[in-house]
């Protein structure tokens, strides 16, 4: 049995389209959404007023546009955030 990714837990945004994730882990980690905004269901979150409207539904991040990205996708290809370097 596969075990899923924690869920995320809060959400904020920060420079050039990454989000500072809380995971139920308490860990907190850096997600780049760039590489993901050339798809079709991400176009409208080019829009930075549209990125920045990011909420928490079911433990995972979504947009009212309809873009969502998996639970395992945040947590895989996310990394260790360093306020240093992210703010």
């Amino acid at each position: 049995m596969n075990k899923m990714s924690p869920k995320v837990i809060e959400v904020n945004v920060l420079k050039d389209y990454k989000l500072l994730l809380k995971f139920e882990t308490n860990e907190q980690k850096t997600f780049d959404v760039k590489p993901y905004l050339q798809y079709e269901v991400f176009k409208p979150i080019n829009n930075l007023d549209e990125f920045k409207n990011v909420y928490i539904e079911f433990g995972t991040v979504c947009w009212k546009c309809g873009a969502d990205l998996s639970r395992d996708t945040l947590y895989i290809k996310s990394y260790e955030y360093d306020k240093a370097i992210e703010m």
